[in-house]
């Protein structure tokens, strides 16, 4: 009996596999890490191998258990971070590390395609050129890599490259195609335009399907290695984005989505498409919807990197206990009042996109006293994210789009604590959906693509259930609300002093690479035995 469905979930920080039956529930999940490489100062840097060897391993526990056995499985689907694009050789390999969404190198790459072409990249591509897309990075390593865009025959994106590991297909949906800036917008095509700029031809970018296609089925060979059936249907799926939107039900204009996962997102659904140059825009899941979005580079990975470097203690704590660190951590920082006693943090550890498009800003804890203890530190972090995906949200108000509701998602939505303050921090209602992550949706669109669902919305009705809804607490919103304009203000007082702080910083770099014999980091990972 084939009546499970799989969604494999390439995410920035590691993957996540979820299976459900045919009413959404959810029967299994499986989730690992991968390391993210930083060779330099604002570079963000993975391993493509990296990706397959956890999902690879994923699933062969996942299939060994008895819920989900490989011959319950009718079709599975992937969805990945964006803008992470895989060179790759004439046989497929991977020439270098995939450069990552999060990555600045190109800041000089992004400001001159602006100078220069900035209109017509907006026209085409819907989008502003910064580091984030792969259009500059792709122009970055033009200039300093050029021998592996020669040797480059397909282009290939996170999610794809997996995709490719079980199939032997080459392809992209059009979602993921739109977050490369390589594409036409109106067209619906690749662009030879932009390719042009990106100092690429067009025939190494990978043919276009609609994410709910059937693209291949599981080869022998993927089967071996994963513990899969051969000739399982495999769906092409789209970027995490679109299908988090998608899974937490998302599906009419209005609605807003907050995400608190590695990075922050705000997507308002439209029924068109609403281009502005300080924000994202994308199609939907669902023909004929859009979305509309406004991101900060860092969310739940400022907590974690907190965790990594000041909280080692609180993890053997929680391993010895069995429990989460991060709940000990939210029970600390419970304890400190709303405000964190005039401690703010800003997020800005990988600079920032909305509303700011600064990569020389830097992340901080303004405002220290000796009354401060951890859980203050903790609580700040909390309010600080929030407040950065408020400060993201001016945005959207600034330009008119209309939100009557707003749903939270990501790891982080699972934290009473901070769902709360973001109910505060915004003073409005926010509904968390169950169990609707990325993997969740992707499983989704394994469905709708087999048949099993008549419609991408048919799903989306059928299996999307709501968890609760939070009320804001008006003594807290107040507060926020007097202190928001405060961590604005910190920004403003900051962000030239980053700006120095980068230049000399970049002439330290350049006086080292020079001493060095011009060495630009990056080459060819190392071939994992996976």
């Amino acid at each position: 009996m084939t009546d499970l469905l799989l969604g494999i979930d390439i995410g920035t920080s590691g993957c996540k596999i979820t299976a459900i039956d045919g009413q959404g529930r959810i029967v299994d999940t499986a989730l690992g890490e991968y390391q993210t490489a930083h060779p330099h100062a604002g570079w963000s840097e993975q391993n493509p191998h990296d990706w397959y060897a956890v999902a690879r391993r994923l699933l062969r526990a996942m299939l060994a258990r008895p819920a989900c056995q490989a011959s319950r499985i009718a079709a599975l689907s992937l969805d990945g971070s964006t803008h992470n694009a895989v060179l790759a050789d004439a046989g497929f390999r991977p020439l270098r590390p995939a450069i990552m969404w999060t990555d600045q190198r190109s800041v000089r790459q992004a400001a001159r395609l602006e100078a220069d072409s900035g209109a017509e990249i907006f026209r085409i591509g819907y989008q502003k050129p910064t580091p984030t897309w792969t259009l500059p990075q792709l122009a970055w390593l033009a200039e300093h890599e050029p021998e592996a865009l020669r040797r480059t025959e397909h282009i290939l994106f996170t999610k794809d490259y997996v995709r490719y590991r079980l199939t032997g297909t080459w392809e992209t949906d059009h979602i993921e195609a739109q977050g490369s800036l390589l594409y036409d917008m109106a067209g619906r095509t690749w662009s030879a335009e932009l390719s042009r700029l990106a100092g690429i031809p067009v025939s190494i970018l990978p043919p276009l399907v609609a994410p709910t296609d059937v693209v291949g089925a599981v080869t022998a060979a993927a089967a071996a290695e994963t513990g899969l059936a051969a000739g399982t249907p495999v769906v092409a799926g789209c970027s995490d984005s679109a299908v988090e939107d998608y899974a937490a039900g998302a599906i009419r204009p209005g609605q807003m989505i907050l995400k608190l996962a590695t990075a922050g997102n705000v997507n308002v659904m439209t029924a068109k498409a609403c281009p502005h140059p300080r924000t994202l825009t994308y199609s939907h899941v669902v023909p004929g919807l859009w979305y509309t979005v406004a991101a900060t580079n860092t969310a739940a990975s400022a907590e974690r990197w907190f965790r990594d470097v000041f909280c080692q203690d609180e993890c053997r704590q929680a391993a010895e206990q069995g429990t989460s660190v991060y709940a000990l951590l939210h029970a600390m920082a419970a304890e400190a009042p709303p405000g964190a006693e005039g401690l703010f943090f800003h997020p800005y550890l990988l600079g920032e996109r909305s509303p700011y498009w600064d990569a020389n800003l830097r992340g901080s804890f303004v405002g220290a006293t000796m009354r401060h203890g951890k859980g203050h530190f903790v609580r700040a972090i909390l309010e600080g994210v929030a407040y950065s995906l408020r400060d993201c949200f001016r945005t959207i108000e600034e330009i008119g789009l209309a939100v009557d509701e707003i749903r939270l998602i990501g790891g982080g939505a699972q934290s009473d604590l901070w769902a709360q303050i973001l109910a505060d921090v915004f003073n409005m209602p926010i509904v968390r959906p169950e169990g609707c992550d990325a993997s969740f949706g992707a499983a989704l669109l394994a469905g709708v693509g087999i048949g099993l669902f008549p419609s991408e919305a048919a799903a989306v009705n059928q299996c999307v259930q709501i968890r609760d809804r939070l009320e804001p607490n008006p003594a807290a919103a107040a507060l926020y609300a007097e202190l928001f304009p405060v961590y604005c203000r910190i920004h403003d007082d900051l962000a030239g002093t980053y700006a120095r702080l980068a230049a000399m910083l970049d002439g330290q770099k350049a006086r080292t690479l020079s001493a060095a014999g011009g060495a630009t980091g990056g080459g060819s990972p190392t071939e994992n035995r996976l």
